[in-house]
């Protein structure tokens, strides 16, 4: 019998996408690098855009965020970069069980995937103008992805309304079930 996709996309990213130790290189800084990394998810080098999907990929494995600042490392060489927001966008979710024994997979645009868990945990943070609460996720170390608009409208389906259990809230809270674990999504 064949694993479901579900577990299938949960080995490859465990099997094939082994992850340089970036947290473990700490060169001197080399300088700043003409890099940005758009709130829209696009990478632009020199005011043009990075399309080679496998040059982004490359260039997210050696990711490294210090504080506020976000560079590029090899075990050499330090670049800062710029970030407009965050570094990734969740472009798709997948979803494995209902009720408690959900489980919620999140992929980037680079193809890191992600389980919304406890130490993955769904953030709201504000995005846009006029701000609005969307959620985020910490990728890893330090690395937070935002939802596009397409996973956070499937997550909102996935959601689970509530009225509020304590005064003075008088909104009608969405919370989502992942790995044994709930998170608020919004309210309304």
């Amino acid at each position: 019998m064949a694993e479901p996709l579900f577990q299938q996309l949960e080995k490859l990213q465990q099997e094939f996408r082994g992850l340089p130790p970036v947290a473990s290189w700490n060169p001197d800084l080399c300088g700043d690098m003409d890099l940005v990394i758009q709130s829209d998810g696009h990478w632009v080098h020199e005011g043009t855009e990075i399309k080679r999907q496998p040059l982004i990929n490359l260039f997210a494995s050696i990711l490294k965020r210090e504080g506020r600042h976000y560079y590029l490392v090899t075990p050499v060489e330090k670049w800062r970069i710029r970030v407009e927001d965050v570094p990734f966008l969740i472009t798709q979710a997948a979803r494995e069980g209902e009720g408690a024994s959900a489980r919620i997979l999140l992929t980037t645009n680079t193809g890191d995937i992600v389980a919304l868990d406890k130490s993955h945990p769904l953030m709201l943070k504000p995005f846009g103008d006029p701000p609005q609460p969307i959620p985020y996720i910490e990728v890893r170390a330090g690395l937070e992805g935002r939802m596009s608009r397409d996973v956070y409208y499937q997550l909102i389906d996935w959601a689970e309304a509530r009225e509020p259990q304590e005064p003075p809230a008088r909104l009608c809270q969405l919370f989502l079930r992942s790995s044994g674990e709930e998170f608020l999504l919004g309210q309304y």
